[in-house]
Parts: structure tokens; sequence; C-alpha cells
């Protein structure tokens, strides 16, 4: 699992979620939370809005 969740900036909007090809984001109390299902795919990285996911 390389992706990594910046707390500070992600606002849970769920981008991510929608993008993830294995399902391996869900939004826990109001963050995005990469499970180790993630195949480092990037996809949710270059989705996010707010710039809060990173390899």
């Amino acid at each position: 699992m390389a992706v990594k969740v910046n707390n500070e900036k992600c606002t849970g909007c769920g981008a991510c979620v929608s993008v993830c090809p294995v399902d391996a984001i869900k939004i826990e109390n109001g963050k995005a939370v990469i499970s180790e299902e993630c195949v480092d795919c990037g996809e949710c990285v270059t989705q996010c809005p707010v710039e809060a996911l990173s390899q």
C-alpha cells in the first residue's frame, strides 16, 4: 500500500472512492482510509480535488 492520505487536506468528498478499481478506499470519520487491497494504480491520486492523496 503506497498511497497515503493527508488527513489535514482530506475533506471526505468520496471522489477517490468512486474511482478505485479494487474498492480499497472507504470514508471513515470524514476522511479517506486506504486498505491493504490497494494496488497502487494512482487513479485516486489523480482524481482528488484537494490533492490529499499521494504515492
